[in-house]
């Protein structure tokens, strides 16, 4: 299971950016150094890493906007990804996206509005002889099928009590 990040806090932000400003082409490593510490890119940070790199703001949110593994928005409580290749579509994985759709409320590419899970697409997670694939929380499962995601489902949504979320 994945560690989850630590709550946006803008001093260690401050540090973190004043740590890697130093860098050649600092942009790229103080981003993905927030993003790590605390899941997202908070957009209050922009402004700051802007002055600390002397960029512009608007270079700091277009290279925070053009790479989707950047997040300006705290990441759900858990991420579900359905491989959406070739190989598992060929064994099912629409019926099993469709019905993860159904039980969430929500379409693939968004998340919960409690904020439990986030519903994405990935293009292939290399375990394609054990289609369908999901990734939940960073942890791989094979055959992932509309009973297997049921299971996983009551399990993200309905922790044993005393489990943390």
């Amino acid at each position: 299971m994945a560690v989850r990040p630590a709550p946006w806090n803008p001093a260690f932000a401050q540090a973190d950016i004043e740590k890697l400003a130093h860098l050649p082409g600092a942009l790229l490593p103080v981003l993905h150094a927030l993003q790590e510490r605390f899941g997202y890119i908070d957009g209050d940070a922009l402004p700051a890493i802007a002055r600390a790199l002397h960029v512009s703001e608007a270079e700091v949110h277009g290279v925070v906007s053009f790479y989707h593994d950047f997040r300006l928005t705290p990441p759900a409580a858990h991420s579900l990804r359905v491989c959406q290749a070739e190989a598992c579509q060929s064994m099912g994985c629409r019926n099993v996206t469709a019905r993860v759709e159904r039980r969430l409320g929500i379409r693939i590419g968004e998340t919960t509005a409690d904020g439990a899970v986030a519903l994405l697409p990935v293009y292939c997670l290399g375990n394609c002889a054990l289609a369908p694939s999901a990734m939940v929380d960073g942890e791989l499962h094979g055959r992932f099928t509309e009973a297997a995601a049921d299971r996983l489902l009551d399990q993200l949504l309905n922790p044993p009590e005393g489990d943390l979320p």
